[in-house]
């Protein structure tokens, strides 16, 4: 536990005040539904915090565990990673992941601004940053991911991901919000190449074989 507070202390806090403030939130009727996003509210002026306690709950046991178990696997290389090429690493992470949490709503807001019922919640639009922030600097790294049976690459995921999400945004009638995971992706990239610039030519190389 040492060894992660002292080399990856904003992935820690994150993962910890996320996995506490869902748990509480799982007893606590008041603070469940506060913390919500609500896009009717939000496009409105109001309950504008929801754009970040939003991504601090979650649904149930197992969308917590699904999102936090995601977070462990890449968000802890990630901070090391970023640390390594630049002394404002911790901040950077920190920034991708609360900027991610807000912007993955934004088209959620615009959609659903009429409809008074519809809610959403989860850290899943941040995760997805953190993973395609990941597959920037890791693309070749093998992931094996349900139901696919054999570990395939990190950019083949993504890619894959991607096209799920947009395809069942429109399509889907689920209770996943697939746009949070669209937008969250997009804007861990975004920000990525905007804190190095040279990162899409090193991704390039790495799937091209000259790196």
């Amino acid at each position: 536990m040492e060894s992660f507070i002292n080399d990856t202390p904003v992935a820690t806090i994150i993962f910890i005040f996320t996995i506490v403030t869902s748990l509480y939130a799982f007893s606590n009727a008041e603070v469940y539904g506060k913390f919500m996003l609500h896009p009717y509210s939000v496009s409105r002026g109001k309950r504008l915090y929801s754009l970040i306690t939003s991504g601090l709950i979650h649904k149930d046991w197992g969308h917590l565990l699904v999102n936090m178990l995601s977070y462990y696997f890449f968000a802890f290389t990630l901070e090391k990673t970023f640390v390594s090429l630049s002394g404002w690493g911790h901040v950077q992470f920190g920034v991708l992941y609360i900027v991610s949490i807000i912007l993955s709503d934004i088209t959620s807001i615009l959609k659903h601004k009429e409809d008074f019922w519809f809610n959403s919640l989860g850290a899943s639009g941040a995760v997805c940053a953190v993973v395609f922030s990941y597959i920037l600097f890791y693309p070749m790294n093998k992931m094996i991911i349900f139901p696919i049976p054999i570990p395939i690459p990190a950019v083949l995921y993504g890619f894959l991901f991607l096209a799920y999400c947009w395809y069942a945004s429109r399509n889907s009638r689920d209770s996943i919000n697939h746009d949070a995971h669209f937008y969250g992706a997009l804007t861990g990239v975004l920000l990525t190449v905007i804190y190095y610039p040279d990162i899409a030519g090193y991704f390039v190389s790495q799937l091209t074989g000259h790196g």
